[in-house]
């Protein structure tokens, strides 16, 4: 079974419960667009195409039903439908970039994946979409970068086709063919080319800023109580001013920077109220940046590295959570079973989805509680408040270490409409689960950071009154970030990381303020040094990047809620991982090779200010059952056992958070088998094994794994090159 499906298996779970997460999904690089063109009947044959025919004995998960020469009618019957086309029986003209049909169906097919031979993931297209139409209609898909790449288009070549990840979807598709680009199209594709060359731009503008060896230096920025102090240094002639830099506002593509302040003299100490009204809004500076800039015919001419608050004054003084041992669990939702589990399994770290759009309104109600921040009064839904108390108590109550996952919900499924209009990014795209926040305007900034500090607020207190939250996990794999935390198709990896490191400070300088030991991590799959998506990001140039924003802005304290998955997410055998290898440039960090991910803890240069350890969660993570066969249950458990002897003796991995609790329906059904229990919450035999982990019993209980794993003895622990 292909990624996708796993990839789909685990979006599952986010619609039957909305406290369990996890991801990898695909990339949209394309969509389908309708022609203009008046309604259609069946045409006669079009001299000069060549119309692909399916290989209908190549279905999988879908029926076909030819209805034509060449028509079809296809219902997919489960996740993962795919058929092949026949080979072609000409070769594709070089100008025939565009893949047209004519089609009609309800509800559309969204998500749809189109595979050249030889097929590959790498040698794909996906989350292209095609629209509802209940009237015969036409679409097309620009395949001219694809077709390019790949060299696809010989005789004899064909492709695969996905429509889509789910069961149920229907569409009667005809006439499909490649043709030329018309003149809509080709200017669709220019206006697409100079938006990617902008884009380009701007991510070498930020390479440059990050690398820049400039002459002048913020030196210190304080956060206190009620003011905000600035401390740098400059030389030389001219004028020169230092700027602050709200959120919303830009670092490199800003010429002209609108709040200045005139510098007299170097060095200096300036100070600042910390709360500014500005359109309406009360901002807080401890989340602005303060940059200096020199001033030359009427332009700012940057001549230091921004830079956020050093110091942030804490309102309370609160006992950092410890780590008592590594076992934890992924996605809590205080179920009773699972409570249980939390005493059974003798559980001290676990991570608990917040979707704040399922919290926050704009407008009042009976049932919401008021929460003043910005000068505005927000209002969070009683009963999904309180809901989170009772998750975030039985935790306290056992002094588990909690990480909240801070997820922002596309527009259409926020609680209320006016937020997600407001926190939804302006370029997110349908094939996203959650967006980026958007962070562009100043509204947007102030709704979201009402949020933040809402929990915090609420969740960081000395009494625990209503529960705690520790540490804050920052979205969804990232590096998946068009599925997971989606700002648009085809963002270059430094502006995504631009926009996701500005996530990543406003959460930290508002947590901050009401717990000085709090830290924020970066999500990451089991990538490395490569993508495991299209349009994807490696995890390791993400954690440079993040790297090199701390060296030149002031460091943070951010860790990592890193998801080694086995590669294969079906495969629980993971020491046969063969894109997990004993090297720092291994493409992915499994359970095989934790070691990689060890190792680059203990590097000065990815500490905190180059000497304190960063935080290291595998806080998604899990191996899986193929069925319920003695066989299979004792594979799931050796792969435990495998990845446990490892994080335990690796002391720069903090905690493995194990998820998923038990088995979801839908995923059981098409094979992914990931929990601790089963779809009927029956323990598994992995169950057992985590339960007597880190206690007297583990030797003894570990034992008869190493003949599954091939092992004489648990000395497995590897040298990085």
């Amino acid at each position: 079974m292909n990624q996708k499906l796993c990839n789909f298996l685990k979006k599952g779970l986010l619609t039957f419960l909305v406290t369990v997460q996890t991801g990898l999904l695909m990339i949209l690089v394309g969509a389908c667009t309708e022609d203009p063109a008046p309604a259609l009947v069946i045409p006669p044959a079009k001299t000069g195409y060549e119309y692909l025919t399916f290989n209908q004995a190549s279905a999988t998960h879908l029926s076909i039903t030819k209805t034509g020469d060449y028509s079809y009618r296809i219902v997919t019957t489960a996740d993962d439908p795919y058929i092949q086309t026949d080979p072609l029986r000409t070769a594709v003209g070089k100008d025939s970039v565009i893949l047209a049909f004519e089609y009609k169906s309800t509800e559309g097919v969204r998500n749809v994946q189109i595979f050249f031979t030889p097929v590959s993931e790498a040698r794909s297209v996906n989350n292209l979409n095609i629209a509802p139409s209940t009237a015969w209609t036409n679409g097309s898909f620009n395949l001219r970068k694809q077709l390019a790449d790949f060299g696809w288009g010989k005789t004899g070549d064909y492709l695969r086709v996905d429509f889509g990840p789910i069961a149920g979807a229907e569409i009667e598709i005809r006439n499909i063919h490649f043709r030329g680009i018309n003149s809509e199209e080709l200017q669709e594709e220019n206006v697409e080319q100079e938006a990617l060359k902008r884009e380009q731009q701007a991510a070498e503008d930020i390479k440059n800023y990050l690398s820049a060896d400039y002459p002048a230096q913020v030196s210190e920025v304080t956060a206190g109580a009620n003011k905000i102090t600035v401390n740098g240094v400059y030389s030389g002639e001219g004028s020169y001013s230092l700027c602050e830099i709200a959120p919303w506002q830009d670092v490199t593509q800003t010429t002209l920077f609108a709040y200045k302040t005139p510098l007299t003299g170097s060095p200096f100490h300036l100070d600042f109220d910390r709360f500014v009204v500005r359109e309406g809004i009360t901002c807080d500076r401890t989340l602005s940046r303060w940059i200096l800039v020199k001033n030359e015919n009427n332009k700012d001419v940057i001549v230091s590295h921004a830079r956020y608050a050093d110091f942030i004054n804490a309102s309370q003084d609160l006992q950092p959570g410890v780590l008592t041992g590594k076992k934890g669990l992924g996605g809590f939702f205080n179920h009773n079973l699972q409570r249980q589990d939390l005493n059974d399994l003798n559980i001290k770290s676990v991570t608990v989805n917040v979707p704040i759009t399922n919290f926050i309104c704009a407008s009042p109600d009976a049932n919401r509680i008021e929460h003043t921040y910005g000068g505005k009064t927000w209002y969070f839904d009683r009963e999904q408040v309180t809901a989170m108390d009772n998750t975030l108590k039985v935790c306290a109550q056992r002094n588990i270490v909690t990480a909240a996952i801070i997820l922002v919900q596309k527009a259409s499924e926020c609680r209320d409409p006016a937020i997600g209009a407001a926190l939804q990014h302006p370029d997110f795209t349908s094939s996203g689960i959650y967006t980026m926040p958007n962070m562009t305007t100043p509204e947007s900034v102030n709704t979201y950071a009402a949020a933040l500090d809402f929990f915090a607020q609420r969740y960081c207190r000395s009494d625990n009154q209503y529960g705690r939250i520790h540490h804050w996990i920052m979205h969804n794999e990232v590096d998946c970030g068009i599925s997971w935390t989606n700002m648009g198709t085809n963002r270059a990896m430094m502006v995504y990381m631009d926009a996701y490191v500005k996530s990543m400070r406003i959460c930290y300088n508002i947590a901050r303020q009401y717990d000085a030991n709090t830290e924020v991590f970066g999500s990451f799959t089991h990538s490395w040094t490569k993508a495991i998506i299209l349009d994807g990001y490696a995890t390791r140039d993400m954690l440079d990047a993040l790297n090199a924003y701390s060296k030149v802005e002031g460091d943070f304290q951010w860790g990592l809620a890193y998801h080694p998955y086995p590669q294969n997410l079906l495969e629980p055998k993971t020491w046969l991982d063969t894109e997990a290898t004993f090297s720092m440039n291994s493409r992915m960090v499994t359970f095989k090779n934790p070691e990689v991910l060890d190792k680059w803890a203990k590097q000065p240069e990815n500490q905190y200010k180059g000497t304190t350890k960063r935080s290291v969660w595998f806080s998604e993570n899990g191996t899986s059952s193929k069925s319920y066969s003695e066989a299979d249950l004792r594979e799931q458990a050796a792969g435990f056992a495998y990845a446990w002897k490892k994080i335990k003796a690796l002391d720069g991995i903090d905690g493995i958070q194990w998820h998923n609790w038990f088995d979801h329906p839908v995923e059981a059904a098409d094979g992914l088998r990931i929990g601790l229990r089963t779809d009927q919450l029956v323990a598994k035999p992995v169950w057992f094994l985590y339960q007597v982990a880190e206690t007297s019993g583990e030797d003894a209980a570990f034992e008869p794994y190493k003949a599954i794993i091939g092992i004489s003895d648990w000395n497995i622990i590897q040298a990085i090159y």
